[in-house]
C-alpha cells in the first residue's frame, strides 16, 4: 500500500521564510562592493600597495560571487513553482552557494601567490594613502556584514522552530567578512610599514589573509555540497526512526531523508507495521517533526 499524501496537488514550493528579503540585502551589498572595488584597486595601482591590491581584487571577485547569490535567488524564485523541478528550486541557493566557494578559493590562491611575489620582489607602497583606502573599505565590509548577518540570524528562528541553513546567503556573507579579515590586515601591515618600516609585513599579510580565506571556502563548499548530493541529515533521520519504531508495532525497512530547501526536508519512509497501524497513522506520528516538508509514506503490512 503506497500513500503519497492525502493532498495530491500539495505545493513544491521550498523557498526560506525570509528568501526576498535575503535577495534584497544581497543586492544592497552587491552595489557597496562593486563601488569599494573601484576605489581599492584604483588607489592599490596608485599607491604600490600589495595588501591593498589584494583586497581589490579580492572584493571584486566577491562581487561577481554576490553577483551569482542575487542571481541565484531571483531564479529560485521565478521558478519556484516551475513543474519541472520536482521538489522546486530550494536548493538553488546552494548550488550558488557552490559556486561562490570556488570562487572564494580561487581568489585565495591567486592573493597568495601575488603575495609571495611581491615578498620576493618588494615594491614601494604610499603607506599613507593605502591605509586612509583600506579603512573605508573595513567601513563598507562592516556595513555589509550587519546587511547581511541579520538575515544569516534571522533563518535560525522560526516559530515552526525549522532551523533554516541558506547556504546562498551563508557564502555571500563568508564573502563579505573575508573582505573584512583582508580590508584589517591590510590595515595592520600598512601601519607597521609607514611607522615601524615593516615593508615586508604587507604581502606577508596577504598571504596569512589567503589561507584563512581557503580554510572558509573549503567548509562552505562542504557544506553546500552536502545539500546538491542529497546528504541525509542524520538528526531528522533518527527523529524519524524514533517516532514511528518507538511504540512497537512498525518498522522502518528503508528511509530517505534530504534538504530541498533552506528550512525543508523531503523524506521517503518504507515502513512494515501490523494490522492496527496504515500510512496514514504513521504521517500522524510523524506531523512533529517539522523540519519535513515533503513526505510520502510507503506502508506494508506485516
Amino acid at each position: 500500500m503506497s500513500s503519497p499524501h492525502s493532498n495530491h496537488t500539495h505545493s513544491h514550493l521550498f523557498l526560506g521564510s525570509a528568501h526576498d528579503q535575503n535577495a534584497n540585502r544581497t543586492l544592497w551589498v552587491v552595489a557597496l562592493t562593486v563601488v569599494m572595488m573601484v576605489g581599492e584597486i584604483t588607489a592599490g595601482y596608485i599607491t604600490g600597495s600589495m595588501a591593498l591590491l589584494a583586497d581589490g581584487f579580492h572584493m571584486a571577485t566577491h562581487a561577481g560571487a554576490l553577483g551569482i547569490a542575487a542571481a541565484a535567488y531571483g531564479y529560485a524564485r521565478r521558478h519556484a513553482c516551475n513543474p519541472r523541478y520536482s521538489f522546486g528550486t530550494g536548493k538553488v541557493g546552494d548550488l550558488g552557494g557552490f559556486a561562490s566557494a570556488l570562487i572564494l578559493g580561487m581568489v585565495s590562491l591567486g592573493i597568495g601567490i601575488e603575495s609571495v611575489l611581491r615578498l620576493l620582489q618588494p615594491t614601494t607602497v604610499d603607506f599613507g594613502t593605502a591605509t586612509l583606502i583600506a579603512i573605508a573599505g573595513l567601513i563598507v565590509n562592516i556595513v555589509s556584514a550587519l546587511l547581511l548577518g541579520h538575515g544569516h540570524s534571522h533563518e535560525h528562528g522560526h516559530a515552526d522552530h525549522r532551523h533554516g541553513h541558506d547556504n546562498n546567503l551563508k557564502s555571500a556573507y563568508v564573502h563579505v567578512i573575508a573582505d573584512a579579515l583582508t580590508s584589517v590586515l591590510a590595515i595592520v601591515a600598512l601601519l607597521c610599514g609607514r611607522y615601524l618600516g615593516w615593508v615586508w609585513l604587507d604581502p606577508a599579510m596577504g598571504i596569512v589573509g589567503a589561507i584563512v580565506i581557503a580554510r572558509w571556502a573549503w567548509t562552505l563548499m562542504g557544506a553546500s555540497a552536502a545539500v546538491l548530493l542529497d546528504q541525509t541529515d542524520a538528526h531528522v533521520a533518527e527523529e524519524i526512526r524514533e517516532r514511528v519504531e518507538t511504540p512497537g508495532d512498525a518498522t522502518i525497512t528503508d528511509l530517505h531523508v534530504w534538504r530541498v530547501g533552506p528550512e525543508d526536508h523531503a523524506a521517503i519512509v518504507s515502513v512494515l507495521g501490523q494490522a492496527t497501524v496504515n500510512a496514514d497513522s504513521i504521517r500522524e506520528r510523524l506531523k512533529p517533526v517539522h523540519e519535513i516538508g515533503h513526505l510520502t509514506v510507503e506502508f506494508r503490512t506485516a
